[in-house]
């Protein structure tokens, strides 16, 4: 009590106004700005993780069901009825997805073709997405192309009304030199919808149906993979067991996550690389705090002589400037951690920073506030300050009593 007493004296006491003081109050200012900076990245990182995966969302679902060998299965290998019973299931579509070339007007690109069912909607809604046409890839026995901006511009599509689009996909079976364009089936088929959503899910995906799907690539009553949507708090990988036990040893079950595990890991790595450069950066800037303490030390000697004579052991005056140089460390931290969370705070709800460039996806930067990334902070930088605090204060304590 004594120790916090008198450090709380020099730190607040308005009798006192020194260099030290000015250097102390700097400090605070020095630990304070990195510890904001820290919340306020990691929040950031975790708004572009959010944002990431709700553009996979449109294409990839909760759980998908692919054959462990080849790329396709036949539709009568799978029980879709029983897969609709198990708990947790709310919605599956079989689709059929095969690389194609695409030709409008002379120009020509290459995309991933994925033909669904009826179904589809009830696991992805991209009605949202579709800014000009209609979300409808089959319109009774006509046939439509559902397909991104990008690939739009890069086409030179420029108006539904006239937007045919060729289709060519490599033929199963011998390839022959004499006679090339046997070696391709072909389908010429109007474009229906036109969505928006990430610049390399508009450039990779064109949704048609299924049965044209089908025969575009002659594979008759197959399909590449089943499509799940979980009802509201299933458990994805209590559904996903349930699933692959009633699928058999032939398919695997993958969840979203899954999917692209490569992508999240290497994400979570580059955020965890920030956290630690940043903390290095709040490991230089508080040795602020050292210089402060230092000069207090040194300020204080005839406060400390004092103290001895009074019968202060060397532990009680190595608490005292221990107490001080936490009080900055602290006093700081919680200015950095209030910034920080106040600031990513009123991004998130208020956006009121946006991106100058034009998007489609969000106008303003994505950031998203965790409790967790306040506690790894916190824990961190209190690591730091008590290590500081400690290492200074025991150096220049002995130097001072020689």
């Amino acid at each position: 009590m004594l120790s916090r007493y008198i450090a709380r004296r020099y730190f607040f006491s308005p009798r006192s106004r020194s260099v030290v003081n000015l250097i102390s109050g700097l400090s605070v200012a020095a630990v304070a700005i990195p510890v904001a900076a820290m919340v306020i990245l990691l929040s950031v990182f975790n708004g572009f993780e959010t944002l990431v995966k709700s553009m996979y969302s449109a294409f990839d679902a909760e759980l998908t069901l692919t054959p462990r060998r080849g790329q396709t299965f036949s539709v009568t290998d799978l029980d879709t009825a029983a897969l609709r019973r198990i708990p947790g299931v709310g919605a599956l579509s079989l689709t059929l997805e095969q690389s194609v070339l695409l030709e409008h007007g002379g120009r020509q690109a290459t995309a991933t073709l994925r033909g669904v069912d009826d179904s589809y909607g009830e696991v992805f809604d991209l009605s949202d997405a579709v800014v000009t046409g209609q979300w409808r890839v089959r319109l009774g026995d006509l046939e439509r192309l559902v397909i991104g901006q990008s690939m739009a511009w890069m086409l030179g599509i420029r108006s539904l009304a006239d937007a045919d689009v060729t289709m060519y996909a490599v033929r199963r079976g011998s390839f022959s030199t004499l006679l090339p364009m046997d070696n391709y089936t072909r389908r010429t088929e109007p474009v229906g919808g036109v969505y928006v959503l990430d610049l390399d899910t508009e450039r990779t995906y064109v949704l048609t149906s299924l049965r044209l799907a089908q025969s575009l690539f002659e594979t008759p009553d197959r399909v590449s993979a089943v499509q799940i949507r979980l009802t509201p708090g299933a458990s994805p990988e209590r559904t996903r067991e349930a699933v692959a036990a009633s699928a058999g040893d032939g398919f695997q079950v993958r969840t979203r996550d899954e999917l692209r595990a490569s992508f999240y890991r290497i994400m979570t790595y580059e955020k965890w690389g920030i956290f630690f450069i940043a903390l290095l950066v709040l490991v230089v800037a508080s040795f602020s705090v050292v210089g402060a303490l230092s000069m207090l030390i040194v300020e204080k000697r005839g406060d400390v002589e004092t103290l001895r004579a009074l019968g202060a052991d060397t532990d009680l005056i190595r608490s005292i400037f221990r107490t001080e140089g936490l009080l900055i460390c602290g006093l700081g931290g919680v200015i950095g951690l209030v910034v920080g969370v106040t600031l990513s705070l009123l991004q998130q709800h208020l956006g009121l920073i946006e991106i100058p460039a034009e998007s489609f996806l969000t106008k303003s930067y994505p950031v998203e506030f965790r409790m967790t990334d306040l506690v790894v902070v916190a824990a961190a930088f209190a690591v730091v300050a008590a290590l500081l605090a400690n290492v200074t204060v025991r150096s220049m304590i002995k130097k001072t009593t020689r």
